[in-house]
This record gives C-alpha cells, sequence and structure tokens, in this order.
C-alpha cells in the first residue's frame, strides 16, 4: 500500500486538520521555500530569478516569463505557470491547494491567488481547506485583485482592478467589484 504524503494529500483537496500528524511539514517546507524566496526577491537578474523560481517550483521556468520581485509563494511545489507570463511587482501566492497559470497570461502588481482557507465551523477553523486555482490562457489580471480557491478565471478574461473573485469566471469575460460580478463579455 503507498503512503500519501501531506502534500499529495493537499493536491487532491483533502482538507487537513490542526492535529494532523504531518501539519508541522507544511511549516517546514515553507521555510524552505522563504531562503529561496529571499534569494529571488533580492536579484535583479532576469535568468537568475527564472532559475530561482524553477528551484522554488520543482518545475522548468521557460524563458519567455518575466517575473517582477518582490513575488511570495509560501510552498511552491504545487504552482505551475506556462509560457510568456508576465508576473509584476508584489504578488501574493498561496499554493498548497494548486495554482495553474497558463500561457500568455498578465498578472499586475498586488494580485494575490489564495489556494487556501479555513472552514467555517469554529471548532474546525484551524484545519486548513485547499481547492486549486486554474487561470486560463490570456487571461489578464488586474492590479490589487484577489481570486480565491477553487476559482476558474477562463481564457482571454479580464478580472478588474480591486476585485475578489470567489466564483468562476467564463471565457471571454470582465468581472470586476466584491464579490466579483461579470461586467462584460469581449
Amino acid at each position: 500500500m503507498e503512503t500519501k504524503t501531506i502534500f499529495d494529500r493537499l493536491k487532491n483537496g483533502e482538507t487537513i486538520s490542526s492535529n494532523d500528524n504531518e501539519a508541522y511539514k507544511m511549516r517546514e517546507a515553507s521555510f524552505e521555500t522563504k531562503k529561496l524566496l529571499v534569494q529571488m526577491n533580492n536579484s535583479t537578474d532576469p535568468v537568475e530569478i527564472r532559475n530561482l523560481l524553477s528551484q522554488i517550483t520543482a518545475a522548468e521556468i521557460d524563458e519567455s516569463v518575466t517575473v517582477f520581485t518582490p513575488l511570495y509563494i509560501n510552498y511552491g511545489k504545487h504552482t505551475k505557470i506556462g509560457k510568456n507570463v508576465f508576473i509584476n511587482f508584489d504578488c501574493v501566492f498561496l499554493d498548497l491547494g494548486g495554482i495553474t497559470i497558463e500561457d500568455n497570461v498578465l498578472i499586475a502588481p498586488k494580485v494575490s491567488l489564495l489556494s487556501e482557507g479555513h472552514p467555517v465551523s469554529p471548532e474546525d477553523r484551524h484545519s486548513l481547506s485547499v481547492a486549486t486555482i486554474l487561470i486560463k490562457k490570456n487571461a489578464w489580471i488586474g492590479a490589487n485583485a484577489t481570486i480565491l480557491q477553487g476559482v476558474t478565471i477562463g481564457e482571454n478574461a479580464i478580472v478588474a482592478a480591486g476585485s475578489v473573485v470567489s466564483k468562476d469566471v467564463p471565457d471571454n469575460t470582465i468581472v470586476g467589484g466584491i464579490p466579483a460580478k461579470k461586467l462584460k463579455t469581449i
């Protein structure tokens, strides 16, 4: 019988209790990621930044990807970044639930991608619930927008600056507001 790690269980969408025997591994992994983040966020060399981001995500970052640091990621190994992606300054990725950014996506400054949350029940509040965020091809996420766990942003969609997106956005759609609502079809 194969034993699944806590990270496998998170990737499968399992809620992790605060009493889980492996919960400490999430913090240990975050501190390991932070060591690389400090190096990456102090670099001015785009090649070095991509190489460090490759180590953080455990996947090759294509040379067409541009990242304006600082970028903050709590784990990294559940983040996938496509080609020709632009990530502007001061973004936050909480990726234990999984974040996939497809090709040609634009991410403006101070965008938060939060694939993690906590149960509503006060008794379970310290448990960690997760769900994957998917940002499809050619989407544009405006400055200071927040994308919550489990949300898919459709192909060519636009999220207006300052929005909080808690539901899926169809392809070719502009959304805005808190919570984000459909503004227009492109």
